[in-house]
């Protein structure tokens, strides 16, 4: 129990850690969802308009349940209605719409990894001060980077009912049309699932972890006018 959720986090990061997990992953869902909408709508979609899903408050797109399992398992969702019989891509037009949310995650994951490269580069944070305000902005930049890489390649896998399922969809039709049997909904709950208590999630993020520390260390390179390293 003292590992599960958002205990783990706690007795990992303490309560700055929760503070600025919970920070993140309301943010960065409802930016994810918003996403989509603003997609569909460019997509010549209304859906989003019509149910009012085009709002900043993330009670509307997380609903409740997944708030509240958040600050309970450190578990959540969102989302946004779209209908893409609307779409003027037409099927291919899931592409863009699906691909939307999490291409928001990759740029938020970039800016908090900028943030982090630039912060190391100019020395703003040194063994000799272990806890000054700018550690703190550190631990808050690298926590927002690690989740939104994570939400970005959870939710690119080509499984329903994740994202990369419809994008998947939009270019092949065979499995738009797998996509859409009733069986393949319910093994993607359960997949789902499997994939929450598994550990994917850990695998993904040391995946994004990296991608973003190269990232990183480009960004502090050209700040510094020269190379950055991090973790060293």
């Amino acid at each position: 129990m003292d590992n599960f959720g958002i205990f783990g986090i706690y007795n990992s990061m303490g309560p700055a850690g929760v503070a600025a997990f919970l920070f993140w992953a309301i943010a960065s869902i409802t930016l994810h969802e918003l996403a989509h909408g603003w997609a569909a709508i460019w997509q010549g979609d209304d859906t989003p308009r019509i149910y009012n899903r085009m709002t900043w408050n993330p009670i509307v797109h997380m609903g409740w349940t997944s708030i509240i399992l958040l600050c309970i398992a450190g578990i959540a969702w969102g989302v946004m209605p779209t209908n893409p019989g609307n779409y003027r891509w037409g099927r291919r037009g899931r592409i863009v719409v699906s691909g939307a949310g999490p291409a928001m995650n990759v740029l938020i994951g970039l800016i908090c990894w900028s943030a982090v490269g630039i912060i190391v580069a100019k020395g703003l944070v040194t063994r000799d001060v272990p806890d000054s305000p700018w550690h703190r902005v550190l631990d808050f930049a690298v926590i927002g980077a690690t989740l939104n890489g994570m939400l970005a390649l959870f939710n690119m896998l080509p499984i329903p009912p994740f994202d990369g399922a419809s994008v998947l969809a939009g270019f092949s039709r065979t499995y738009y049309r797998w996509m859409h049997d009733p069986r393949v909904a319910n093994i993607g709950f359960f997949v789902v699932i499997v994939a929450l208590v598994s550990g994917i999630s850990s695998i993904l993020s040391n995946y994004a972890n990296n991608a973003g520390m190269a990232w990183a260390a480009f960004v502090g390179g050209l700040v510094s006018g020269g190379s950055s390293t991090l973790g060293g």
